[in-house]
């Protein structure tokens, strides 16, 4: 092992000894189940804002957007990312105050729980339901981040992938079982000031290593369709056209953000709700600016690597994994600083995964045990209930990442749809229609996760070479939508109980 990859593990182990110490410190302020999934609603404006969106772009933002863009698809990138942008901008200033008051006046605590006390819903259905969406589409989610963890000290140091994974895994595993939902959030705030700094100098280095920014320009200026909005360049395949269809169900990844549980939570967390301005803020710029420098980096990296800095890569998401080992070359400092760029990468994987077990766990122990089936435990044997959850969830995790060929942002992007379509309309009816019912409610769930599953494996291939070809989130999320509707409207009113409620809520003023 040669120096420069001594300085990179000892900067990695720092980074991973600090998450397991914010772990044991915040194990100390666990009383309750309430305080493991939801922190007891004590969270700040900028932790709200930092946690929701590092705990958002998971290892994709490193990973998977750059190697989009590095291998041509700068219009999908591109799209993909104003459209979370706006998402980001529309949940944070329609959903985060409305249901941060919602959540805290039915109290609720996980989102399972708010659908079945939202609409008076006794026999709990649509918490087992909601539960049961949460699992499926989140163990795959969760698999996909320990899968980027194994392929980070696979390229760095020819280490087994498998024995890698299960590494990050277990220390993933271990802060978020002893610290819950505070240790997650504060861990999900230092991830994104890490992943933040990760994209910063690697852009800088990348862009010198390259030749300078114009150099840059006239290597991806050569190429029909490299940097296009229209155009997605296909390689000896040609140049495929962007059409106006595609670019709209691309920007659909901004519906996602109505749906997702891990960032829905940090909205009913915050202690203020008329702090969420302030998050809103802090949480646009950083998205905004993040994303940008991840496409920009894969579009440096094509030049790094026509400049011979690097060697061709088999597999684009690589890319700063390899612009890292570049920089660690040069000495012990920029070794230690590439130990911190490489750590940024585990901060993407671990403020998503983290947040994604306790989802997961408390869809389990909480929605399923206690809300379903009614078994009640003392709060200690709630707690060991919770933590075993996580364990177990985490397991099934690992054996569904043993796969190292599989794509990171293939994976999220499916289910990123799938929350999006199951739980997006859903939620905006739920806060923002009075008639809304149960039976609205569960019919726009089971719609819209099942027609993620329809539109891509079944309509998507049969019209492979059609416009019907999209991204499935979109048609999803409107089938959804169509069912809540309809389904409400032909059924009977919610009681006056439920609609009281949703007055009372309504009459709330800051």
């Amino acid at each position: 092992m040669t120096t420069a990859d001594i300085c990179i593990l000892i900067a990695i182990f720092a980074y991973l000894g600090v998450m397991i110490a914010i772990g044991v410190i915040y194990s100390k302020r666990n009383k309750s189940s309430d305080d493991f999934y939801l922190g007891g609603r004590k969270l700040g404006p900028v932790v709200t804002a930092m946690s929701a969106e590092a705990s958002d772009m998971s290892s994709w933002l490193l990973m998977g957007l750059p190697g989009l863009a590095m291998a041509g698809s700068f219009a999908e990138a591109s799209w993909t990312a104003i459209g979370l942008a706006i998402g980001t901008y529309l949940n944070f200033l329609i959903v985060a105050k409305r249901l941060r008051r919602y959540s805290s006046h039915i109290d609720a605590f996980t989102v399972p729980d708010f659908f079945s006390k939202r609409f008076g819903d006794n026999k709990n259905i649509l918490s087992l339901i909601s539960a049961l969406i949460i699992i499926v589409f989140f163990v795959p989610y969760t698999a996909s981040g320990f899968s980027a963890c194994g392929k980070l000290f696979n390229t760095l140091f020819g280490m087994n992938y498998v024995t890698a994974m299960l590494i990050s895994a277990a220390v993933i595993v271990l802060y978020t079982t002893l610290g819950g939902f505070l240790a997650a959030s504060t861990t999900d705030l230092i991830q994104s000031i890490v992943m933040t700094v990760a994209l910063v100098v690697v852009l800088l280095f990348g862009i010198n290593a390259a030749g300078g920014w114009d150099q840059v320009v006239a290597n991806v200026s050569s190429i029909r369709g490299f940097v296009s909005f229209t155009e997605v360049y296909a390689g000896s395949e040609g140049v495929v056209p962007y059409n106006g269809l595609t670019i709209a169900s691309t920007l659909a990844w901004g519906l996602g953000y109505f749906g997702m549980p891990h960032i829905l939570l940090r909205f009913m967390a915050i202690k203020d709700a008329n702090k969420l301005k302030t998050s809103r803020r802090i949480a646009v710029i950083w998205v905004i600016i993040s994303m940008a420098a991840a496409i920009l980096i894969g579009i440096v990296g094509f030049g790094v690597v026509k400049s011979g800095a690097i060697a061709e890569l088999s597999d684009t998401e690589r890319v700063i994994v390899a612009i890292a080992k570049l920089i660690s070359s040069h000495g012990i400092l920029p070794a230690l600083i590439a130990g911190v760029i490489l750590a940024g990468i585990l901060a993407a994987t671990m403020s998503t995964a983290d947040s994604q077990l306790l989802a997961a766990s408390s869809s389990v122990s909480q929605n399923i045990m206690h809300d379903f089936f009614g078994i009640k435990l003392s709060e200690k044997k709630a707690m060991i209930v919770a933590r075993i959850s996580v364990i177990v969830i985490s397991v099934i995790a690992v054996f569904m990442s043993l796969n190292e060929k599989s794509s990171v942002f293939t994976v999220v992007s499916f289910a990123w749809a799938g929350f999006g379509a199951a739980f997006g309309p859903v939620v905006l009816f739920a806060l923002f229609w009075r008639r809304m019912n149960k039976w609205g409610a569960l019919a726009g769930m089971i719609t819209g996760g099942v027609m993620v599953f329809v539109w891509k494996y079944v309509v998507a291939r049969i019209f492979a070479d059609t416009i019907l070809n999209i991204y499935e989130l979109l048609p999803a999320f409107i089938f959804a939508s169509i069912a809540i509707i309809v389904v409400s409207l032909v059924t009977s009113a919610p009681d006056k109980e439920t609609t009281d409620v949703f007055d009372e809520v309504q009459a709330i003023k800051d």
